[in-house]
């Protein structure tokens, strides 16, 4: 039954929308007082029968059209913080101290009050929109619930506007995105629906949680131009979270670095990365891969028998059902030499992790040819591929989910040496003692659990793995885009370590050209199945030929506000460029 619009829900804000797409006026608000205002802000959880305390003195106010990035590893209390502002938090937390929206104290109101404020006054743009959007609801729904919630809209005004909505975000095309369903769209498109129903009751405040980490760098260039425009055209505030530097020096006004639950620095963007004056900031600012750092830098080369070569070869998906097969990797010829790091980069969707996938054998090629230390992978055999995996090692993604949960860590790095029977039994455990010790990880550690161990600590166990049968060719499959900055430091210095002592060979896997600048000899650049774009590091990076591999490296951010002020405005002139060619 539809619900007819009742007497206490507001007017639509037509004029609020305003867009110069729509030609509407925009209302300005005020810019001398702060849209919120957090003073003395603490969060407690009830954990085994005591309050622990997760963030601690909190204070900070921003103001209309500005721009506030709270920054910090995992667990220094920047997300518990901002959620705290409209009690999302779990059941066993407690926050204390004062939160006020336009002057109005907000902390700890009713629940019916606060439910008048969420979404309406202040909204949230989530990390991971697949799982904030409900998957049996199409897109438009969602939208339009959020609308007649807050507002007097019937079912076609409802569905007028979420569709413009759509648009505002510039969806490539508003009404399919509005007919689908979440897991129908890619993962830009999804975060620009997130937007659109963030922005959709024209909020004071968005509050911005990662919303780009599990992005290309491309879609993220143009997340943030949106962001960057939205929060400009509705002179909104907006509070983003994140620990990606390069994306605070793109959209930032202001900063906050949170440390173990404080606030250990503040101030201007040009003021923290310029003049950072507490040590944890600098340690944060120093880990950071810079694009270009690398530049003149002595890279590898090798006259050495390439480890694994491919020529023209190619992956076909199978269809099923109604889905078509499809050609995935298209042609893709390329060769790695002992001791080389080659980088494989492109955007979600290029075919790079396929062709990693197909190379450890966990899809078939079926066109061309593949030889791994001689051998050739196109048409295998089962028996002589378990022989040939022998020679590969792979970093997984993920450490978290690659390790099986119910066995010590010891016993997840010794399972390829009883699986392979590499070793003795009784001396398998002397060498996951001497692989800790590679990883540089206590020996104790192989009685702990993957749960017990930080992102860091089970990514260190997964190249302990990896490395336990001595390969000749390591597969890194995006192994540092889920660590913090200083960690992603940490675990390259030692991938990096253990390549130059070890002289496999590796792919190294990566949408972040930063990473594959400090690391790779050299570099493959895939677009929509195909190679586009290989050479030596310095010159694909430096002198890139390929339209895509321009586009690719001038949407890079970097941690320098100077820098990518000047990279924001070249890659909009080549975007520019590139449109008046079509």
């Amino acid at each position: 039954m539809t619900t007819e619009p009742n007497d206490n829900k507001k007017s639509a804000p037509s004029d609020r929308f305003a867009t110069s797409r729509f030609g509407r006026k925009l209302v300005q608000r005020g810019d001398d007082e702060p849209i919120i205002e957090v003073e003395n802000l603490a969060v407690d959880f009830w954990v085994n029968g005591k309050w622990v305390n997760a963030a601690r003195d909190i204070s900070y106010s921003v103001r209309p059209g500005e721009v506030l990035a709270i920054v910090g590893e995992s667990g220094s209390g920047k997300t518990v913080t901002s959620m705290s502002l409209l009690s999302l938090l779990p059941g066993n937390s407690r926050s204390t101290g004062h939160v006020r929206l336009h002057g109005q104290e907000i902390l700890g109101i009713p629940m019916d009050e606060l439910h008048r404020i969420r979404g309406n006054r202040i909204a949230v743009i989530f990390q991971e929109p697949m799982t904030a959007f409900n998957p049996v609801y199409r897109i438009g729904f969602q939208i339009v619930e959020a609308l007649r919630t807050h507002f007097a809209l019937t079912p076609a005004e409802a569905t007028a506007r979420a569709i413009e909505l759509l648009e505002l975000v510039e969806m490539p095309d508003p009404k399919k995105a509005f007919a689908s369903f979440p897991h129908q769209l890619s993962g830009g498109q999804r975060q620009r629906a997130m937007i659109a129903m963030a922005i959709s009751c024209d909020p004071d405040l968005l509050i911005a949680d990662e919303p780009t980490t599990a992005l290309d760098v491309t879609i993220q260039a143009e997340i943030l131009d949106l962001l960057r425009s939205l929060h400009t055209r509705l002179n909104s505030a907006i509070i983003i979270i994140t620990h990606d530097l390069g994306v605070v020096a793109d959209i930032a006004d202001n900063i906050i670095v949170m440390r173990e639950g404080s606030i250990v620095e503040r101030g201007t963007v040009d003021e923290v990365f310029n003049h950072a004056q507490h040590d944890y900031t600098k340690q944060l600012l120093a880990a950071v891969p810079h694009l270009g750092l690398e530049a003149g830098g002595e890279r590898m080369t090798s006259t050495e028998e390439p480890v694994l070569t491919l020529t023209n070869a190619s992956v076909d998906y199978p269809g099923h059902g109604r889905v078509p097969a499809f050609r995935a990797v298209d042609s893709v010829s390329f060769e790695i030499r002992p001791g080389e790091v080659v980088g494989l980069v492109g955007e979600s969707g290029s075919g790079k992790t396929t062709v990693g996938r197909s190379i450890v054998g966990l899809l078939p090629f079926t066109e061309g040819s593949a030889k791994l230390l001689g051998k050739d992978l196109v048409g295998i055999k089962p028996d002589q591929l378990r022989e040939v995996r022998r020679s590969i090692g792979i970093v997984f993604q993920d450490p978290g989910s690659s390790l099986n949960p119910r066995w010590p860590v010891g016993q997840s790095i010794g399972e390829p040496l009883e699986l392979a029977n590499a070793v003795e039994k009784a001396k398998i455990g002397t060498r996951v003692e001497e692989l800790l010790d590679a990883v540089e990880l206590p020996r104790s550690f192989r009685n702990r659990y993957p749960h017990e161990l930080s992102g860091g600590q089970r990514q260190r166990i997964g190249i302990a793995r990896a490395l336990a049968l001595n390969p000749k060719l390591l597969i890194a499959d995006e192994p540092t885009s889920a660590l913090d900055v200083s960690v992603q430091a940490r675990v390259l210095d030692l991938l990096e370590r253990l390549q130059k002592e070890l002289q496999f060979a590796c792919l190294f896997i990566s949408h972040d050209l930063a990473v594959i600048d400090r690391l790779a000899d050299r570099i493959l650049v895939m677009n929509l199945g195909e190679l586009v774009e290989q050479g030596p590091a310095d010159e694909i990076l430096r002198n890139p030929q390929h339209p895509y591999t321009k586009r690719l490296i001038a949407a890079v951010p970097v941690p320098d506000p100077d820098e990518q002020r000047k990279r924001r405005d070249a890659r909009a002139a080549l975007l520019a460029a590139e449109g008046r060619r079509k």
